[in-house]
């Protein structure tokens, strides 16, 4: 059975704005849409795609036009077993495309780091948001750097590292273990300077959790509403689709988008894909079926995407 009430992203007003860098997003019923432009060479869906400049800018244009409201740049693969990236080639492979972005377009970015040197570099050169995967725990500095650049901090959770998350990760429940993980982090980023309107938090799908896991965070999204803070999903092309439908991992654009759905419809305020159209569009047509006759008219303050 659907949720009730006000579906597809009704909101408290305790985290109805995310604050980024003097600048106020506003969440509404529609979420917002972060794209995934990888600059690595072995990402486990993209990699090797967009390692030059100029391609990885198109590419973050091109989601732009898509309607991303976020454009997401990393520099090294998390994927299970990916080997740790030095930050020299980490930062040549992010902030030329940050400072393009940043010339080319008001959309806002997001660095996926978890190393200070490379968020200072980027955002320096133009981000707005430090996408970390440790929830800023990696690295000690990366608290204070937050702190004094008022950027916006995405706090995922992890079990582990890349290299060790998913050596038979075990939880005795996933969903609280996640959830005071979060919380724990949000009181402990707050006391290092960063007030909880500029945090929003990720439950870390595929860090550290097998496909169960995953299932059971992403169904229990209104337990992190709870939290007070906006929630962001990473689940594009993720492996545990494979494990639901086989698919290998340029087949997963559907599944993908009926997570995007089915998230929303349970809350999520932050939806990160590589493909922005298809979740976007999927989102939008949903919405106006659950909302009512009029919402099903794109009007002014919902810009048209060829």
């Amino acid at each position: 059975m659907l949720p009730t009430g006000n579906p597809l992203g009704g909101l408290d007003s305790a985290f109805r704005c995310w604050q980024v860098r003097g600048r106020t997003l506003a969440i509404g019923r529609t979420p917002l849409f972060m794209g995934i432009v990888n600059t690595t060479p072995d990402s486990f869906s993209d990699g090797g795609r967009f390692l030059e400049t100029e391609a990885a800018v198109d590419q973050a244009l091109r989601l732009v036009e898509e309607g991303a409201d976020i454009i997401d740049i990393g520099g090294e693969s998390t994927r299970p077993g990916a080997a740790p990236v030095p930050p020299e080639e980490e930062l040549h492979r992010v902030v030329p495309i940050v400072r393009r972005m940043a010339d080319l377009s008001r959309v806002l970015i997001s660095i996926d780091t978890t190393k200070v040197v490379v968020a200072r570099e980027a955002i320096a050169a133009g981000a707005h948001i430090v996408n970390d995967i440790s929830g800023l725990a990696f690295d000690a500095e990366m608290p204070g750097l937050c702190a004094e650049t008022g950027v916006g901090v995405v706090c995922m959770h992890i079990r582990g590292t890349p290299q060790t998350m998913q050596e038979d990760p075990h939880y005795d429940n996933v969903v609280v273990e996640v959830c005071d993980f979060l919380k724990q982090r949000l009181e402990s980023l707050e006391r290092q300077g960063i007030p909880r309107d500029r945090v929003a938090i990720d439950p870390g799908i595929g860090f550290g959790k097998t496909a169960e896991h995953n299932l059971e965070l992403l169904s229990s999204i209104g337990r992190l509403r709870e939290l007070g803070r906006p929630v962001c999903i990473g689940h594009s092309r993720k492996r545990f689709l494979k494990r639901l439908l086989g698919r290998p991992v340029d087949e997963r654009l559907f599944a993908t988008v009926g997570v995007s759905v089915a998230a929303v419809l349970l809350g999520a305020q932050i939806i990160r894909v590589h493909d922005v159209a298809a979740s976007r569009d999927a989102i939008l047509a949903c919405q106006a079926i659950l909302g009512g006759p009029t919402a099903a008219l794109i009007s002014q303050d919902v810009p048209e995407h060829r």
